[in-house]
């Protein structure tokens, strides 16, 4: 079974990508990558998990978009959730410039057997994709009081923030279930913000991909599912500190 996590870019932008074995009731990872444009992550993901090799690709977009205008139930439940966090979702809809690229990339992985799993039986082999949102993930998987932040700010401080996440990623996901075995250095910090962009896509698909293996672990006992097929989904960890 692999875990793909696609950090995608919602219009034209490069992606994020990362690819996570199981083998031996652990995670380690096989591929941690950069791409630019769709047909390049398709490419990725028809070489990492050709057809009909059992998978799970969460993708960090709305690659479900049913309204018009406004926001999905998917958004309005996480702004509920994770507003205190700094961690709301932004929001979608049809009218939005990227809402036809996300969309079609969601069906493009239909295309290819992946089918979409706001419901999934726990540990079983199959093709699925899911939605998912890195920050929340983030702030139940590293019990955070909000998000790290290294989207925005000075150049410095971007660089801090991401070498905090590079920590949490290292120290923290070896110790859940699923366990993840870093078998493989992380990428370094770099000093440039180009670079520093690069790196930001490929942790945040690395928590992804980590997503995509808690989901299929535990399915709905361990994991929030906020909002529907219908009116577009998102899947987090539920918080460690609850009581299974």
């Amino acid at each position: 079974m692999k875990f793909l996590g696609i950090d995608l870019g919602w219009s034209t932008g490069a992606s994020g990508l990362c690819c996570l074995g199981w083998q031996d009731d652990r995670l380690s990872i096989l591929d941690l990558h950069h791409a630019q444009g769709a047909t390049a992550c398709l490419a990725w993901v028809d070489r990492w998990a050709p057809e009909p090799e059992p998978a799970v690709i969460a993708v960090d977009a709305p690659t479900l978009i049913p309204n018009q205008t406004g926001m999905r139930l998917a958004d309005r439940l996480t702004h509920q959730h994770f507003r205190k966090y700094h961690a709301g979702s932004y929001p979608a809809n049809l009218s939005r410039p990227f809402a036809s690229h996300t969309i079609g990339f969601g069906l493009s992985l239909e295309q290819r057997g992946f089918h979409h799993a706001p419901m999934i039986v726990s540990r079983q082999p199959g093709r699925y994709q899911i939605e998912v949102f890195p920050h929340p993930a983030m702030v139940h998987l590293f019990g955070l009081s909000q998000i790290i932040k290294y989207k925005k700010g000075s150049l410095a401080d971007r660089r801090a923030g991401l070498a905090q996440l590079r920590t949490y990623l290292s120290i923290v996901l070896p110790t859940l279930t699923p366990a993840l075995v870093i078998d493989r250095e992380l990428p370094p910090i770099p000093e440039r913000g180009v670079a520093l962009k690069a790196v930001e896509d490929q942790l945040d698909s690395l928590v992804c991909a980590y997503v995509a293996a808690h989901w299929w672990y535990w399915g709905d006992d361990r994991n929030w599912v906020l909002g529907s097929l219908a009116d577009g989904y998102i899947v987090v960890p539920a918080p460690l500190t609850v009581a299974f």
